[in-house]
């Protein structure tokens, strides 16, 4: 570690204007009834002085800073691999040491800081530090091909990139990829580095003052930048503002509830907005609650954690809960420290929620949502299991809406669908934890973003309380002999078989038909070992559902021994739908 040195003022290089001189001609009344953005105070109170003091100090970094001193003894993150924990007061000086050795190497406002670690520390850290400069925090999906990191480096041009030396050769090949090299490179970790790269420990200046929120800084500040996880292909890069940070965090205290003495774990990657935004460093570091760090998902070692060190919430994807209520059935573990369960990234039926709340926890709470404005519907412990498969009704501080799906036009947020449970249409959300934009896509951000509200693509039904039912998504939709097939509905029917683990439902192209519907199917262990007997019993179980009419009956079977999936749990069915061709071809698909 080198020692400190100053760390350079950060000027404000963006004016913001606080105050408008008044008009009082008739063309700027009009202009006040019709732009929200320039309307005319109520009464003759001037908030100017709230509005500075909101702007300038209800930013994320700022209440890093306070927790720092408030809850300095506290334990803030533990990390059970290296045996090691830092007390906020500590992570004050970590993570202010870092802001020193990032600025002593030129990083200063607005330059990306990326990094492509698992849920370690030097994640964490990053998060933060980046906030003290005014830089741009960038994680990325360690599970990327080199060609899809190529790809986000080319498009945010980090100045700094941070990398797990274990993933040195992926590395290697992605910077070979790409036309922008980053003009740091840090490797995390005790394995060689890749040329011209510097320890992480060399960036931390010892004796550099603790964290401080910058003074120039404010909430429209952008502070991370995302990328999607890809349900549909290539990842976009989506801005966040500490604003967005704040109100997230602010979400997710409110719902869990989240408190300073609580413990959370992930199970999901924090590079991903239901990862480091759930109850991750973002949320716990917020509230003064303490992070335990698990860098990959291992379900006994999980469990094991909730008895040791006694985690009062743990988060991850409807297939986490799956293994871990394996492991607990098979070894039981003292769970009673826990306050609950949070899952994101697909619905919980029936079955599965009476088995967690059986097993692992009475309150199983699932939430709904999207990198682009993180969960805009909650599903709470007391909605299991009458609304299971639900998503639940809108956060607290958000619009959702199910608006009318046409052909020729989009519908417009007014264009509500029948709150019958019935009618499909598609879920939008209006909410103030999105950052409304993609970077460097103009064309998808005006298809995304409109009017203030976000369009996702998931189709959706809702009812006369609200309550949203995600069906599927609008390019997941099979088309077959002109009627539509939405591929939730199959694979629901599917998963009630007692032999069926998991599957995946899509179109295979078809010249009468215009598309069959096909099922991937991931039997459970030791299940459905015969191909042709499994597609015919799985048939007749189709064929028997009250739940299913005969057109939407899969017409093909095959036999996976696993499913693509996004980091947060979310199925990729473009990814098969492109192979399934193929498949045909290789003669992969059993006929019943």
């Amino acid at each position: 570690m080198s020692r400190a040195t100053p760390v350079p003022s950060l000027r404000n290089e963006v004016a913001m204007s606080i105050t408008e001189p008044a008009r009082t001609d008739q063309a700027s009344t009009e202009s006040a009834h019709t732009d929200p953005a320039h309307t005319w105070p109520n009464t003759e109170y001037d908030p100017s002085p709230l509005r500075n003091v909101f702007e300038s100090h209800f930013t994320y970094a700022t209440a890093f800073e306070r927790n720092t001193h408030r809850f300095g003894t506290r334990t803030a993150l533990t990390d059970p691999p290296s045996g090691r924990s830092w007390t906020y007061a500590e992570l004050g000086l970590v993570t202010g040491g870092l802001v020193a050795g990032l600025a002593e190497r030129g990083v200063s406002v607005g330059d990306i800081v990326a990094y492509q670690l698992m849920n370690t520390p030097e994640f964490a850290f990053l998060y933060v530090a980046a906030q003290g400069l005014r830089a741009v925090s960038s994680p990325m999906n360690f599970r990327l091909a080199p060609a899809e990191t190529a790809h986000i480096l080319n498009d945010s041009k980090p100045v700094v990139f941070v990398y797990d030396t274990d993933t040195r050769a992926d590395v290697e090949a992605a910077l070979a990829l790409a036309e922008h090299t980053p003009r740091i490179l840090v490797g995390v970790g005790d394995g060689e580095l890749v040329a011209d790269s510097i320890r992480f420990d060399e960036l931390i200046v010892d004796g550099a003052p603790s964290f401080r929120a910058p003074a120039d800084g404010n909430v429209w500040d952008e502070t991370s930048r995302l990328y999607t996880s890809g349900t549909t292909g290539m990842p976009k890069a989506v801005p966040l503002t500490s604003l967005n940070e704040v109100l997230t965090a602010h979400d997710v205290i409110m719902h869990f509830p989240l408190a300073p003495t609580d413990k959370t774990m992930n199970m999901s990657p924090w590079f991903h907005r239901g990862g480091n935004y759930c109850a991750g460093p973002n949320t716990a570091f917020y509230v003064g609650a303490e992070v335990v760090t698990l860098p990959r998902f291992d379900a006994g070692l999980v469990l094991d954690s909730v008895q040791e060190y006694q985690l009062t919430y743990v988060i991850g994807a409807p297939t986490n809960l799956e293994r871990l209520a394996d492991e607990q059935e098979a070894r039981p573990r003292d769970l009673s420290s826990l306050h609950g369960i949070v899952t994101m990234g697909a619905p919980l039926d029936r079955s599965a929620a009476l088995r967690y709340q059986s097993t692992l926890t009475k309150r199983i709470a699932n939430g709904y949502g999207t990198t682009e404005a993180f969960w805009n519907t909650y599903l709470r412990p007391d909605d299991l299991p009458d609304a299971a498969g639900a998503a639940g009704r809108a956060c607290l501080d958000d619009d959702v809406a199910v608006v009318r799906v046409f052909q020729d036009r989009i519908a417009s947020p007014d264009e509500h669908a029948a709150k019958d449970g019935h009618e499909i249409g598609e879920v939008i959300m209006r909410s103030v934890k999105s950052g409304y934009a993609y970077m460097h896509n103009d064309a998808e951000q005006a298809e995304k973003f409109r009017d203030g509200w976000i369009y996702p693509g998931d189709l959706a039904t809702w009812d006369e309380n609200e309550i949203v039912t995600i069906i599927g998504r609008k390019d997941d939709m099979i088309i077959s002999g002109g009627e539509n097939v939405h591929p939730v509905q199959v694979e629901e029917v599917l998963a009630e078989h007692s032999d069926v683990a998991d599957s995946i439902v899509v179109g295979l192209p078809d010249d009468e038909w215009g598309e069959l519907v096909v099922a991937y199917v991931q039997p459970r262990e030791g299940k459905l070992t015969d191909a042709a007997g499994a597609a015919r019993e799985l048939d007749a179980f189709c064929k028997a559902s009250v739940s299913l009419a005969d057109y939407k009956r899969p017409r093909r079977y095959t036999f996976v021994s696993e499913l693509p999936y996004t980091a947060t749990g979310k199925k990729q069915h473009f990814i098969l739908k492109k192979q399934s061709s193929d498949d045909v071809a290789a003669g992969k698909f059993v006929t019943p």
